[in-house]
């Protein structure tokens, strides 16, 4: 990778000032300029040899040079040079020991050559600088070649146009092209492939702020692995010169793909240990099969795939089998379809709870038939019909770039339940071995908490038939009643309970009110439900006292085996008014007459049926004309969240709003207290006293002795 460009050293650039600046470093040589006539005497004096020397121009020209410069002992030495440099026999270069003003001696590294004028006059001159100055130069930029050349770090370096005048063979092999292939031209002329806009603007901020920029990191491909992804580190510095004047960037370059890589699959190695531990928490957190489903998705996605769907076998849900031919085609049920962001690939998914078909050729189809996942993971425009249910859906997956595609089967318990469905597009990552295991492994986790969730749901389908089949249809409308009920059942999967609720005509006008709750859930709840009840009609048929019949059910229920029912029987008598009534372990009843505030009945609890052994005892019911009776469960008043006194003030109040209807009486008791997540059944009936017709009453009551 590469940041940078500039012109070939010396190269003149279009447009640019023939007047260039010059460069620092003959300044900090201190080069001095000193001429000679043919008589050796000083005829020109520069203010670097002044610097150099230590005498001023006042005091050295006109003066024989070797006079002022050199030692008696060097003298006959540099005479016979300087003849023979004006005699044409050619420059001469050395170091020589020469005489500081100041008495020292000091090492300067000469320059001489002959120089002719338009008169034929010849005249030397001299370049001279410190011996030790330039020593120091010549090592400084020895060690900067040499480590530019052997550095394991890419260098180069950037002129202020951000062209390359220097790369090394570090860089060289990054890049994957020779240096002169690059000299002279922009990262984006050389190298379009990297991010070049980034590349440039941080060139563009360290020339303008000198503030270097450290450790940038950066990816892309370049020519010398085109085929694979690779990871930089880059730094960039501003270059001054002694003067400091800007002169470009130098950049540095180390290849960090390897710790990149491994950064990469630790963090994925990460990510999927977060996905297996929100798996183990999220998935199964109840036994509603589409709960379940969206669970699993909602775990998948966005960490591990773009777009997730859970797919259940048709045959597996309806308990049928699926054909059994290898040609056949499969019916599939979405129960739970997410994407991590809006996209196409989404709407080519089977909308949820929608059947699709899907032959043998589909990947989907060999998923479930062989209970083996399947992982493309580059997935070609070929491969799209495979995985769509149709044309339509497969060019939409093509609009969605989905890259890589991984088909996981849900198996639990020796079945195949249906599949997992997972694609990747934005994430440019594709499925590997260890994305397959680990959706294995969410699978088989997934599988048993849905095939769970299938029996509890089969089971409260169940559940759910036999309580209806057991409770009573609509009640009747007895003589001298109005009667409204409601019956609600749990929102939990697979906890349909047992209550119930009956109206049950009796002789004489007279009429039975029964509201009873099996504790317990499920088809045994349902079932011990259905007996009791039955055996409540039967007994209420022999004109038994309320308590009578309790004492008779308390021993069926233990006759059940560990059976407990809490229940509240009535009889009412609408010639006289009056009634009785008994509870065992039932909440109380809520007595309302208009004009009054309702009340809760104060009876003798009693005891649940199925304890034994417990005395049950009567207790007058008087319902006048426009007196209702509330029955309830206790799903309707008891919650998490509140205190049961709380809950029956609550019912207490809402029965004191202006007068209702019986029907409306239920909906407001329903809409008010009750809550959709609860966990128990309601079972509610109101029953409001009416006036028995005219002429039915006086002829009952002149055929009814003791009245």
């Amino acid at each position: 990778m590469e940041t940078g460009q500039a012109t070939p050293s010396g190269a003149a650039q279009q447009g640019r000032d023939p007047a260039m600046e010059p460069s620092g470093l003959l300044d900090v040589l201190g080069v001095a300029a000193v001429v000679l006539n043919a008589q050796g005497r000083i005829v020109l004096w520069s203010p670097q040899a002044e610097d150099l020397f230590g005498y001023r121009a006042a005091e050295a020209l006109g003066r024989p040079a070797a006079q002022v410069l050199v030692d008696e002992q060097h003298l006959e030495l540099v005479l016979s040079l300087f003849a023979k440099v004006m005699a044409g026999g050619g420059a001469w270069a050395g170091v020589f020991p020469v005489r500081h003003k100041d008495g020292s001696t000091l090492l300067a590294e000469f320059r001489n050559m002959r120089l002719e004028d338009e008169n034929g006059q010849y005249y030397a001159l001299g370049l001279a600088t410190d011996q030790a100055t330039l020593r120091r130069l010549e090592r400084d930029l020895a060690l900067s070649l040499r480590l530019v050349e052997q550095s394991p770090i890419g260098l180069s370096v950037m002129d202020t146009d951000l062209r390359y005048v220097l790369i090394n063979p570090a860089l060289e092999r990054v890049n994957g092209l020779p240096a002169t292939e690059c000299l002279g031209r922009t990262v984006r002329e050389a190298l379009p492939f990297l991010d070049v806009d980034a590349i440039e603007a941080a060139m563009r901020q360290v020339l303008a702020t000198g503030t270097p920029l450290l450790d940038q990191f950066t990816t892309g491909r370049t020519h010398a692995d085109p085929g694979s992804e690779h990871a930089w580190s880059a730094s960039f510095y501003r270059l001054e010169d002694p003067a400091h004047r800007v002169i470009g960037v130098a950049v540095t370059v180390i290849d960090v793909t390897e710790q990149h890589r491994a950064s990469t699959a630790a963090a994925a190695a990460r990510r999927r240990l977060t996905v297996v531990a929100e798996a183990s928490e999220r998935i199964g957190t109840t036994l509603d099969l589409e709960t379940t489903t969206r669970e699993l998705a909602d775990v998948l996605v966005p960490e591990f795939a773009d777009i997730a769907a859970v797919d259940i076998l048709e045959g597996v849900l309806t308990d049928s089998l699926p054909p059994t031919g290898t040609d056949d085609p499969v019916l599939i049920r979405a129960l739970a379809v997410k994407a991590a962001y809006p996209t196409p690939a989404a709407d080519a998914a089977d909308p949820v709870g929608q059947i699709a078909r899907y032959d043998a050729t589909r990947l989907i189809t060999r998923c479930v038939r062989t209970g083996r996942p399947i992982l493309l993971a580059h997935v070609t425009d070929g491969d799209l019909p495979r995985i769509a249910r149709d044309d339509r859906a497969a060019e939409l997956l093509r609009q969605a770039r989905v890259h890589s595609y991984l088909a996981v089967p849900l198996r639990a318990r020796g079945q195949v339940l249906g599949a997992l469905d997972l694609k990747r597009a934005r994430n440019d990552q594709p499925f590997d071995h260890d994305d397959l295991v680990l959706a294995g492994e969410l699978a088989a986790r997934a599988a048993v908490a849905i095939d769970n969730a299938r029996w509890y749901q089969r089971q409260r389908h169940a559940a759910l038939a036999l309580q209806r089949h057991l409770l009573p249809g609509p009640p009747p409308q007895p003589p001298g009643l109005e009667v409204a009920y409601r019956y609600q059942p749990t929102a939990s999967v697979g906890e349909v309970g047992g209550d119930w609720f009956d109206v049950i005509p009796l002789g004489d006008d007279m009429t039975a009110l029964v509201v009873g709750d099996v504790m317990g859930s499920g088809i045994n709840a349902a079932a011990t439900m259905g007996q009791l009840r039955t055996a409540a009609r039967t007994l209420a048929g022999l004109g038994l006292a309320p308590a009578a019949v309790l004492s008779h059910l308390d021993r069926i229920a233990a006759d059940l085996g560990e059976s407990i029912a809490t229940c509240v029987y009535a009889v009412h008598d609408p010639r006289r008014r009056r009634g009785r009534i008994a509870s065992a372990g039932h909440l109380p009843p809520v007595h309302t007459r208009p004009g009054r505030p309702p009340v809760l009945l104060e009876l003798p609890t009693g005891a649940p049926l199925g304890v034994g052994g417990v005395a049950f005892r009567d207790s007058v019911l008087d319902l006048a004309v426009d007196d209702e009776l509330v029955l309830y469960t206790d799903g309707l008043v008891e919650t998490r969240d509140h205190d049961i006194d709380t809950r029956l003030a609550a019912l207490t109040d809402l029965l004191g709003r202006p007068r209702r209807s019986p029907e409306e009486t239920c909906d407001l008791l329903l809409g008010g207290l009750h809550h959709q997540s609860g966990h128990d059944d309601i079972a509610l009936l109101v029953a409001r006293a009416r006036a028995l017709p005219r002429a039915d009453a006086n002829a009952r009551t002149r055929g009814t002795p003791g009245t």
